[in-house]
């Protein structure tokens, strides 16, 4: 019997970022849960941690949440030439169906049955970005600092604290908070053999 021949791995990202984008509504947070059962899941080229950190690093950058999310995921699996086709083949479909949209703008934004299509398509949206937060969750928060900084973070921006000073201090109160456990630890090992 023959075996199957699977497509070289560049080919395959690029495929796989493609579907991705076709499918991608919702903004950038629906894109987790596709890339976390293509690139995790299925195919095992990423790990949840890893997964969680290119997210993360991407969300932290100016720029649409999606491209970013598809720089970081190509850089990693395959570098440079990885990013540039994980990127096109995020952004193509988009760039496509904006084309025949733009093209059909008028008759599209007043027809009735578009505006029901999108009820549901938004309603469809949240749990597939829920699942995504709760997956992530279990990754992120492993221990009560991370769950302090993750409830502070989250009560930050609703206090009118930038995004990006929230990051900046998340960042700073994991290295402090991890440092001075890392430090308190050796003090008890160093005093333990005394």
């Amino acid at each position: 019997m023959k075996e199957k021949k699977s497509l070289p791995r560049w080919a395959e990202m690029t495929l796989t970022m493609f579907k991705i984008g076709l499918f991608t509504f919702g903004g950038g947070w629906s894109i987790v849960a596709q890339i976390q059962k293509e690139f995790v899941e299925i195919r095992g080229w990423l790990t949840k941690e890893e997964l969680l950190d290119i997210v993360t690093i991407a969300r932290s950058f100016p720029g649409i949440m999606v491209i970013n999310i598809s720089v970081m995921l190509g850089y990693t699996l395959g570098g440079v030439p990885g990013a540039l086709l994980c990127a096109f083949g995020m952004a193509l479909p988009a760039f496509l169906v904006m084309t025949v949209v733009t093209a059909c703008y008028t008759a599209i934004r007043e027809n009735p049955w578009v505006a029901r299509v999108m009820v549901g398509v938004r309603a469809a949206v949240v749990p597939i970005i829920l699942s995504a937060a709760v997956n992530l969750w279990k990754t992120a928060i492993r221990d009560r600092t991370g769950l302090v900084i993750a409830g502070m973070a989250f009560l930050l921006p609703l206090l009118g604290v930038s995004n990006i000073l929230v990051i900046f201090l998340g960042g700073g109160a994991g290295l402090a908070l991890q440092t001075l456990r890392a430090v308190r630890a050796q003090k008890r090992e160093g005093g333990d053999g005394e």
